[in-house]
């Protein structure tokens, strides 16, 4: 993979109540693929061997998100459970020709409120709201991206 690290902006956290739903029906094991504010040189969730039952909130720029689908049908053919919260694109040919053969899809009731890192670098959180990070103007434009597109559960193995 030639990104060193991904995008501030394409760096969205999975918020703790959502993922420990998730958690009780799926009984993930102790792995992230895509951690926060990743280094690749550091961890390559992509080349990684994923845990035998993993969540996984992918970036959501297209390339990475549909490298993270490759790798989560890879590892469902490994005989293990991998689980993906991404937008819903119904529309793409990675939906139709991946996920839809291969995986069960859930759709999410509502907008997922994601936490994350505005482009000026700053923690957005959607309960306390924006909080600088060190070596960020005050003046930073603010944004709100969290629940600006609806999402989708994606299962590939068996639960």
């Amino acid at each position: 993979m030639k990104i060193k690290k991904v995008n501030a902006s394409d760096d969205w956290l999975t918020p703790i109540v959502f993922y420990r739903m998730l958690d009780r029906r799926f009984k993930f094991d102790d792995f992230e693929p895509c951690p926060p504010c990743n280094n690749i040189e550091e961890f390559d969730g992509l080349s990684a061997e994923w845990a035998d039952r993993t969540f996984c909130n992918p970036p959501y720029s297209q390339y990475l998100k549909e490298s993270f689908i490759y790798k989560a049908l890879q590892e469902s053919h490994k005989g293990k459970l991998a689980v993906l919260l991404i937008p819903v694109s119904t529309s793409t040919s990675i939906f139709h020709k991946l996920i839809m053969p291969n995986a069960k899809v859930e759709f999410v009731k509502g907008r997922v409120k994601f936490e994350g890192i505005d482009k000026s670098g700053n923690w957005v959180n959607p309960r306390t709201g924006r909080m600088p990070l060190p070596n960020v103007p005050d003046d930073a434009p603010e944004i709100s991206r969290s629940g600006q597109t609806d999402s989708m559960i994606v299962i590939f193995g068996e639960e």
